[in-house]
């Protein structure tokens, strides 16, 4: 099972508090990168289930 889009948000916010609360530089700089990571999968993810419920739709349609 893939994880839903609300998995990856809520990593994404993780990551986002945890690099506001770094107080080293490297830390918080590594917070934001895998914030962005987490949000990219996020992204990916909806633009997926987008794409395959357009197709199913077409689907539904031709039947």
């Amino acid at each position: 099972m893939h994880p839903n889009v609300s998995f990856f948000l809520e990593q994404a916010a993780m990551c986002g508090r945890q690099a506001s609360e770094a107080s080293l530089p490297h830390q918080r700089e590594r917070f934001l990168r895998s914030q962005a990571a987490w949000q990219k999968l996020a992204d990916q993810r909806g633009a997926t289930l987008a794409e395959r419920q357009r197709i199913d739709n077409e689907r539904t349609m031709r039947v």
